[in-house]
Formats: structure tokens, sequence, C-alpha cells
């Protein structure tokens, strides 16, 4: 009886001690997401505030006085549309032409055996530690020569090619098990016909989250598109927004309102592509790394 007393005392402790682990866990988890999550909370917060009281001292967690107004202010005070139109244009132009080249030299990275592959391959990822800004100089003189500023395709083709995203999807790539093309092309399938229909259904969560990674990118974009136009009909949201900037002071509370309206489209693709990028985990685990 006393062996059954210290089995079931043992078994309360080990449940409290599992209680206050996932307790810590939780707690712990919660704090680093508020911590992520202020400053998002902090541009609402002072989108719907006076720009005398963004401006106040001492600061308040909450404003004195909602103005919602602020939103429609922002949409009015500038061509928004335009801003929001140019963007779209750009983020999405830049998105799938980086999803068709990131997938057909993904491809033959992972599939094709051809002289000098490695190498090529490592020359490839290696423009990954070239900053963007030594970049801006000899693209800016490329894109002038050919008459492309204050264009969408200057905006878009400079920056179209993505050696991350080749190095995204050919991981995923191997992971695909090799039966799959061999018995596609006993069937008589082409190499393009293969990737078509075969790699790229199961690369879709990763395609997803390149995706999503390219537009996100682009959508915050502010340097290439300020360089690449000359007016403001082909700005972007970005540059927009800094036109809320005058010689007679910032209105901090319209740029923040003009923010937070700028984040729906990024949150309004993160919540569609949120299942195909966890449908990616499992799909992955599948495949147990062959």
């Amino acid at each position: 009886m006393m062996n059954d007393a210290t089995s079931r005392h043992s078994q309360s402790r080990h449940r409290i001690l599992r209680r206050i682990g996932s307790f810590v866990s939780y707690a712990t988890l919660s704090l680093v997401a508020l911590l992520f999550l202020f400053p998002f909370f902090w541009m609402v917060s002072n989108a719907v505030r006076s720009n005398t009281e963004v401006m106040a001292v001492p600061v308040r967690i909450l404003p004195e006085e909602y103005q919602w107004g602020n939103f429609v202010e922002a949409l009015v005070s500038l061509p928004f549309g335009t801003f929001l139109l140019n963007s779209v244009i750009v983020a999405c132009g830049v998105t799938a032409i980086v999803i068709v080249v990131s997938c057909l030299s993904a491809y033959a990275f992972a599939r094709l055996r051809f002289p000098g592959r490695e190498g090529l391959l490592l020359t490839y990822l290696s423009t990954l530690m070239i900053p963007q800004v030594m970049l801006v100089i000899p693209l800016f003189l490329v894109v002038s020569k050919l008459g492309w500023i204050n264009t969408y395709h200057g905006m878009i083709l400079p920056v179209a090619f993505s050696s991350f995203g080749t190095f995204l999807l050919r991981q995923f790539i191997l992971g695909i098990p090799k039966d799959l093309d061999e018995a596609a092309m006993m069937d008589g399938a082409s190499r393009l016909r293969i990737l078509v229909r075969v790699i790229v259904p199961l690369a879709t969560p990763a395609i997803g989250l390149l995706a999503l990674f390219t537009f996100i990118a682009q959508w915050k974009s502010f340097l290439w598109p300020l360089i690449a136009t000359s007016g403001l009909d082909k700005a972007t949201l970005p540059l927009g927004l800094t036109l809320f900037q005058t010689q007679q002071g910032t209105s901090w509370n319209y740029i923040m309102a003009g923010a937070t309206i700028s984040m729906v489209p990024g949150v309004i693709l993160a919540i569609v592509l949120q299942r195909v990028i966890y449908k990616g985990i499992s799909v992955g685990s599948g495949f147990g790394g062959r």
C-alpha cells in the first residue's frame, strides 16, 4: 500500500510539474508575442490621435480622443488610389516573375546534371551576400540607358530575380522523391511537363511561402521605387506616405493611418496562404528527407 501511495504521489507531482511547465511556456510565448505586436498596436494607436497628441509628453498608451477620421483624411489628402494601384502592380509583377524564374532554376539545379553545376550554384547563391545598396547605381545606369525611368517595367524587372527563391525551392525539390520524375518520364513526359504537372503541385507550400516573402518585401520597398520613379504617377505607397512630411511639419497621425491601411493586403495574403504554408511542414515531413 505504501508503494501505491508513493506511485500516486509521484504521478501527482509529475502532473503538477507538467502544468507548471506548460504555464511557463505559454506565458513566455505570450510575452514574446506581445513584444512583437506592440509596434503594430502603437502604429494603430497613433493613427487615431491628433498630431498634437502624437507628439505630446508624457506619452499616453491609449489616445485621449479617438479620431477615426484620420483614415479618411489619409485617403483623400493624397492620390492614395494611384499609389495603391502602383504598389499592387509592382509587387504582383515582381512576385510572378520571381516564382517562374525560381521554379525553373531550382528544378535545373535540383534535377539536371550538367558540367559546372555546383560551381554555378555557388556563384548564384553568393549574390545573396551583395547588399542591395551596392547595386543601386549600376541598376539605375542600365535602366536610365534603356529609357525605363518612371515606368512599371523599370521598377519590376531589375528586382525580379531572386537567388533566395532558387535556393528555397531547390531545397524543397530535393526532398521530393526522384521516383516520381522517373515514372513521369516513362510515360513520355518532358522535363518541362514534369516540372509543371508533378513538381510544382508538390512544391506549392514552398512556392506560397516564397510568394508571401516576395510580395511583402516589394510592397514595403522604398529605395528602388524612389530611384526608379520621377513623379507621383508611378509612386508606390511607401513613397506616397512621405508626402505627409512638409516644410510646415510632419503629419504623423496621417502617416500612421496610411501605414495601417497599407498593411491590409499583406495581412490578407498571409491569412490566405497560411493553410498552404502549414501544409508544407507536413508534406516535407512525409517525404522523410528523400
